[in-house]
């Protein structure tokens, strides 16, 4: 097994996990389709028109404080 560093991009904490030595082919992984909340309601990236696509592309993505830690 083979140790692997994950950090949340949510919480922003750091986890280390054990990761099988095997890892899968091109051909045997699963295409993964990203949805965001547009308008009030999901919709998936990929229908996206190409100035929309490059909208999603361009987001940056913050952390709150919570307010305990003011």
């Amino acid at each position: 097994m083979n140790s692997q560093t994950i950090v949340s991009e949510a919480t922003g904490t750091t986890t280390t996990a054990e990761t099988p030595a095997h890892r899968l082919k091109d051909s045997e992984r699963q295409p993964c389709e990203v949805w965001t909340r547009v308008m009030g309601y999901h919709r998936p990236v990929s229908s996206f028109n190409i100035g929309k696509k490059g909208e999603h592309q361009e987001r940056r993505f913050f952390l709150e404080a919570r307010l305990s830690e003011r």
